[in-house]
C-alpha cells in the first residue's frame, strides 16, 4: 500500500531534472496556513530549500517557516516545563512511598521530556537526516503534474481526498493514499484517465506480519505480529511513481491538493518477503503520455503501468 515513503522532497529536483515550473503560490499558501494554524504535515527537507531564498516570494516562505518553528519551540519549552515539575513531583512522592500513580506520572513524564528534547533537536538542527524526507499518510510531498501543457510540480498532501467527496472522507476512508489499480471503476473512477501525477521516491516501507516474512504458519493461539520492511531498488536510484491526484474545494474549507499513490500486485520478491500490493514506478519515456492522459483512451494508461520500470527490490527491517 506505500503505508511511507523517502521522497525527493526538495522541488529543486524536479525543476533541474525535468525542467518543471514550481507552483511558487501554492508552496506560499501552505506554509501560510501552517503558521496560521492549519494542521498541515510538512516534512523538514521539504522547508529546506526555502532557508535560502533567492527572491522575495521565497523569502515569504521562510518567513513562515521561521514564526512557525518559533510558535512551536516556544509551546514545546513551556511543555517542557510542565513535565519537568510532574516529575520532580513524581520522585518526591516516590522517596517517601511507591504508588502506582507515582510510578506512573515518572514514566509519563519521562517518556515526554525525552519526546520533546527530540522535537526541539528537530527543530533547531540545521543538517537534514533521512527521516526529514520520509512522508507517511497525511503528510505533504512534492508532486508533478501538467498544467496548462507545462510540467509543474506542486504540493500536495499524501492521502487523497477527490474533489466533490466531502470532507468527512478523511477519516471515513483513511487508505485513500493508496490508489489500487484494480479499483479504477470504483472509487478512482473520476481520477484515473482525468488527473495523473508523479512522485519521486527512493524508497518506501509497508507493514508486513513477521510470520509471512520469515515462510512460517502462525501457530494454533500465537497473535500475528507486524514489522516495518524498508524496500529500496537495487541498484538504488529514483523511481518515478505514478500517482492520481485532485484538487479538492468545499464551503467554508480550504482548498486543498492531494494525491495517492498508483500499487499494483508485487513482483515475487515483494510477495515473498510477505506483502500483496507494490507502488508502480513508470519509465521516463512516458511522462508526458502518463502526465497528460486521454480518458477516451484508458487502455494507453493501461499500457504504461504494464510497461512499468521493474527493479529488484531489496528488503530489511526499516530502523
Amino acid at each position: 500500500m506505500c503505508y511511507s515513503a523517502q521522497i525527493a522532497a526538495d522541488y529543486r529536483k524536479y525543476v533541474h531534472v525535468y525542467g518543471a515550473d514550481i507552483d511558487i503560490d501554492e508552496f506560499v499558501r501552505l506554509f501560510w496556513d501552517r503558521r496560521s494554524g492549519s494542521k498541515s504535515k510538512i516534512p523538514k527537507a521539504m522547508e529546506a530549500p526555502f532557508l535560502t531564498p533567492q527572491n522575495a516570494t521565497e523569502n515569504r516562505i521562510k518567513e513562515s517557516i521561521t514564526a512557525f518553528s518559533t510558535e512551536q519551540t516556544s509551546k514545546l519549552e513551556l511543555d517542557l516545563s510542565k513535565q519537568r515539575v510532574r516529575l520532580a513531583e513524581a520522585e518526591r512522592t516516590l522517596l517517601s512511598k511507591t504508588t502506582k500513580a507515582a510510578v506512573e506520572s515518572k514514566r509519563i513524564a519521562t517518556d515526554k521530556i525525552d519526546w520533546i528534547h527530540g522535537k526541539l533537536e528537530d527543530f533547531s538542527r540545521t543538517d537534514l537526516k533521512d527521516r526529514d524526507s520520509r512522508i507517511f499518510p497525511g503528510q505533504y510531498a512534492p508532486v508533478l503534474v501538467v498544467e496548462n501543457g507545462r510540467l509543474v510540480v506542486k504540493p500536495m498532501r499524501y492521502q487523497c481526498r477527490p474533489a466533490g467527496k466531502p470532507a468527512f472522507y478523511d477519516t471515513k476512508y483513511p487508505g485513500t493514499y493508496n490508489a489500487r489499480r484494480d479499483n479504477r471503476d470504483g472509487f478512482w473512477k473520476g481520477l484515473f484517465g482525468y488527473t495523473h501525477g508523479l512522485m519521486l521516491v527512493s524508497a518506501f516501507y509497508e507493514n508486513v506480519p513477521r510470520h509471512r516474512m520469515e515462510g512460517l504458519e502462525l501457530a494454533e493461539g500465537e497473535k500475528e505480529e507486524n514489522v516495518v520492511l524498508e524496500f529500496k531498488p537495487n541498484p538504488p536510484k529514483d523511481m518515478l511513481i505514478a500517482c492520481l491526484w485532485s484538487k479538492w474545494t468545499g464551503r467554508d474549507e480550504p482548498d486543498l491538493l492531494s494525491f495517492a499513490a498508483v500499487t499494483d500486485d508485487p513482483p515475487a520478491e515483494i510477495a515473498l518477503a510477505g506483502h500483496d500490493r507494490c507502488i508502480i514506478p513508470i519509465k521516463p519515456k512516458n511522462i508526458n503520455a502518463w502526465l497528460n492522459p486521454d480518458p477516451a483512451d484508458l487502455a494507453a494508461q493501461y499500457a504504461i503501468l504494464d510497461d512499468r520500470h521493474q527493479p529488484y527490490y531489496e528488503y530489511r527491517l526499516a530502523a
